[in-house]
Formats: structure tokens, sequence, C-alpha cells
């Protein structure tokens, strides 16, 4: 096939089969997974309400969890909808413009929240070892720019992957065995060589987020050496716990992402419906469990969502 025939073998449309071999569960499957749907949006809802109606927690650790939310906000709603409509109606059809912007906003958020939880690792870093320059370091213009590198780093390594598909002739093929659309699952369909797809979307993403492992790693490895010079026990059992919610959310979201990634390359022994089930999982899980882990866990939150939800209800019994 000539170089100018290759746009015309684009197909108009993508279809999504859903879980493959679990086609008559798609109903039944759909129930958890749109009630995980509608906990996470009120969950993180109500956590970005709350800290947009406290002002004192316009601080860098809760304006990073609000950046947090949304993030997750952005990566459930991108897949979950879609995939509801899915499972409920049949719709199994989406248009190659769309499919490819579900695949750049899926992969986009995920590397987002990883600079948001590094950015995160390092505000305990500095909370923590250098306590009397926090204000100084981590100003809201730090904060701002911290949210800006996470867009802007994110958006140069996942917007090659759109020129990278774009530019592959497919033949026909059109048939995604998934209920979303993702980087490889779409380049596997195309009639082409997709060795730069594979070593593109594996080693730069990977690389990326590997790289925020190691800083992160570095950060905690840094906060522990100077917790066990503190004297004050009730001081180290702060500190940690205050960063064992960020070390919560940090296996929430890399365990489930490392796995989805190696698995859609390397899992050949892996049933395919069970690697979708799971990554179905992986963009409902952690905007799930986020706001629970640090609603519980974080006295500071835990007191203004009530003191939010309560008063309320105070005024109108007086």
């Amino acid at each position: 096939m000539s170089p100018f025939n290759l746009t015309s073998s684009t197909p108009a449309t993508f279809i999504l089969t859903g879980i493959p071999g679990m086609e008559q569960l798609h109903v039944w499957i759909s129930i958890p997974f749109c009630s995980m749907y509608l906990a996470a949006l009120l969950g993180n809802a109500v956590l970005l309400f709350t800290i947009w109606a406290e002002r004192s927690l316009h601080q860098p650790m809760y304006l990073f969890l609000c950046m947090l939310a949304i993030a997750d906000l952005t990566l459930s709603t991108t897949a979950v909808p879609k995939m509801l409509a899915l499972f409920w109606f049949r719709a199994r059809e989406i248009s190659f413009g769309a499919c490819l912007t579900q695949m750049f906003f899926l992969h986009f958020t995920s590397l987002a929240e990883s600079v948001i939880l590094l950015a995160m690792a390092l505000d305990r870093f500095v909370a923590i070892c250098f306590p009397l320059h926090y204000g100084v370091l981590l100003t809201p213009s730090a904060v701002a720019k911290a949210g800006l590198a996470a867009l802007l780093r994110s958006f140069c390594i996942i917007f090659p992957c759109v020129f990278l598909v774009r530019r592959l002739p497919f033949c026909g093929h059109n048939v995604i065995p998934h209920t979303y659309c993702e980087h490889m699952g779409i380049a596997r369909l195309a009639c082409a060589d997709i060795s730069a797809n594979i070593w593109y979307g594996l080693v730069v993403p990977f690389t990326a987020g590997l790289l925020d492992l190691l800083l992160i790693a570095a950060s905690y490895a840094s906060i522990l050496l100077a917790l066990s010079r503190v004297p004050s026990g009730s001081a180290r059992h702060k500190a940690l716990h205050t960063c064992g919610s960020h070390l919560c959310v940090l296996l929430l979201f890399y365990v489930p992402a490392a796995f989805t990634a190696l698995a859609q390359r390397f899992g050949r022994g892996i049933p395919p419906g069970v690697h979708i089930l799971l990554a179905n999982l992986y963009v409902l899980f952690p905007p799930l469990l986020n706001p629970i882990v640090y609603g519980v866990r974080t006295r500071q939150i835990r007191d203004r969502v009530l003191k939010v939800l309560l008063c309320p209800t105070s005024r109108e019994l007086r």
C-alpha cells in the first residue's frame, strides 16, 4: 500500500466489544462499576467543595489534593460513561476522533497524576525536613507552577502518541476488545509495523513514571532519616501518620498502573477478560478510594467535611 493511501484506510468508527468472555455479564458488572463511579464523583466533589469553602485548608498540601481530585475525576469520567453506555445500551461504536481523544485524556491524566503525587511527596519532604522554610519555598505561585508543570510534561509526552496512531493504516480492522480506547489497543489493529508505537508507548511514559517514583522514594528516604533524629515520639508519629495517607494513595495509583501497562504488552498468558476487567478497575479504584483515604486519615479534612455538611442542618434546626 502506498503512503498516499494510508489515510483512506482510517476507519470512521471503532467498535468496542467490552470485556471479552463476559458479554453476558455486562449488565451485572455495570452495577458495581456505576456505584463506584457515582461514589467517586461524590467523594471527590465533597473534597473539592470542602477545601474551597474552608480558608484554613488553603495550604499547599490541600491544594495538591485538589489537583489530585480533579485528575481522578477526569480519569474516571473519560472512560466510565462510555463504558456504561456500552454495558447498558450496547452503544459499541465510537468515532475515530472520539477514540483518539479518549486515548489522549486517559494517558495524559495518568501521567499528570504521577507528577501531582511527586509534588505531594516533595511537599511532605519540605514540611518535615525544612519546616522553617516551608512558607518561603511552597508559595501559592510555586504550587501553581507545579500544577502547570504536570500539565505541560504530560501533554509533551502523550501528544506524540496521537500522531503515532494517526499515521497507521487499519485496512478495515476496527474492533477493539476493550471498554475504552487506549494506545496499544488501537495500534494493534493496524496492518503496518507498530514498533514505534510499542517502544514509544512503553519506554517514554514508563521512564517518566519511574523517574517520579525514584524522586518520591528519595523524598521519603530523606523524611525517614529526618524523623529518626526527632526526639519527640508524638511529633514523629504525627508526621508518619500524615505521610501514611500519601503512601496509601501511591500504592493505589502505581500498582494498578504498572500492572495494566505491563500486562498490555507482555501479559500473553493473562486471559483478556481478566486483564480488561482489571484495567477498568484502574480507572475506578483510585478516584473512589483517594478521597476516602484522605478523609478518614486526615483529621483536618474529616473535621471540615463534618462542619460543611452539618452547618446547613444546624442552621435549619435553629
